[in-house]
């Protein structure tokens, strides 16, 4: 497995690298054990199967993990590049799926992973970073303002 960066957060060391099948289970543990996730995932991992075949068969997607010694999966995120036309047809990076366990919270392990998230989106030629945040999460939005995003949009879902 080719580790995208060393990461250091306190006195831990973590690596950062592309999630494979196998961290499957690890990653949709990390999705469901959050406050809004524990309504809407876990279960069987044949959606899971299929949904990270689609993301790791397009360049466009990063699903990473971040691992602890030995080798447990303790974050993911989501990065995603899109092209558009706005901003004079430049790219964008989205970022989605953020989960770090509970264990390794408050340490720097989250801003690390996104402090090389802004440095990949930057290395690629995207013009901004962005990402969604559930309004219910006030703790991950006081996060994201300390790493310099700005509250600048309103968004607006329709689910099926």
């Amino acid at each position: 497995m080719h580790v995208l960066a060393e990461l250091t957060a306190g006195a831990a060391r973590y690596r950062l690298r592309r999630a494979t099948a196998g961290d499957l289970p690890a990653i949709v543990e990390l999705i469901a054990a959050d406050q809004l996730g524990a309504t809407r995932d876990g279960g069987p991992l044949t959606p899971y199967e299929r949904a990270f075949a689609a993301i790791d068969a397009d360049p466009a997607h990063l699903l990473l993990v971040a691992t602890s010694e030995p080798g447990d999966v303790v974050g993911t995120m989501q990065l995603t590049f899109i092209p558009g036309l706005a901003r004079r047809g430049s790219l964008r990076a989205q970022i989605e799926a953020v989960r770090v366990h509970e264990d390794h919270r408050g340490h720097g392990l989250g801003a690390a992973i996104f402090s090389w998230a802004i440095d990949e989106a930057r290395r690629r030629g995207c013009s901004l970073v962005q990402l969604t945040t559930d309004k219910k999460r006030p703790d991950a939005h006081r996060f994201y303002a300390r790493l310099g995003f700005v509250d600048s949009h309103e968004g607006f879902k329709l689910h099926f």
